[in-house]
């Protein structure tokens, strides 16, 4: 196990904590919804880490960066792994379903089991389970909320979350 630090980053859906080695971010925390992590008692706090994560985070909220380039250090199975390795591939401002990413992974029966990887991503935007819809193009649960998922594939689309009533087709 590592030491755990942590920091906080402002944005337009609320303040995000990131937290890791200092280096590779291991966790994206929303501030509401399932996806909502708060510190724990060990963890220790540091403002001056992540950098690179937080400007980048940054330029991706104010629409000037499309692919995030940072360490990384996401920790589940091997099969969450090749989940959340299929989401960083989804295109910026692109929408796939649970079906598809279980094509991609070679288990194309396992949609629910790609739900489930993909509802325990630990560093959400950053691997972009958001762009993950259901078959029908409804817009499925997310730890933020859906407001928020709402919210980040319309900032993508270049729309106003008000542009995405609850599906995409």
């Amino acid at each position: 196990m590592f030491d755990v630090v942590y920091t906080y980053l402002e944005s337009p859906i609320g303040p995000l904590l990131l937290a890791g080695d200092g280096a590779r971010l291991s966790k994206v925390g929303f501030p509401n919804g399932k996806g909502r992590i708060a510190p724990q008692d060990h963890w220790r706090r540091d403002d001056s880490q992540f950098v690179e994560g937080r400007a980048q985070l940054s330029a991706y909220f104010a629409g000037e960066l499309r692919a995030f380039d940072l360490e990384l250090m996401p920790v589940g199975s091997p099969f969450q792994l090749a989940v959340w390795q299929a989401l960083a591939a989804i295109p910026y401002g692109a929408t796939t379903s649970y079906g598809e990413i279980a094509n991609r992974i070679g288990h194309p029966s396992a949609s629910r089991a790609v739900g489930a990887a993909n509802g325990a991503n630990p560093i959400p935007i950053i691997v972009p389970c958001h762009r993950v819809i259901g078959a029908s193009g409804a817009l499925t649960g997310f730890g933020g909320g859906i407001d928020t998922k709402r919210w980040l594939l319309a900032h993508e689309q270049g729309g106003k979350p008000d542009d995405l009533q609850g599906s995409l087709f």
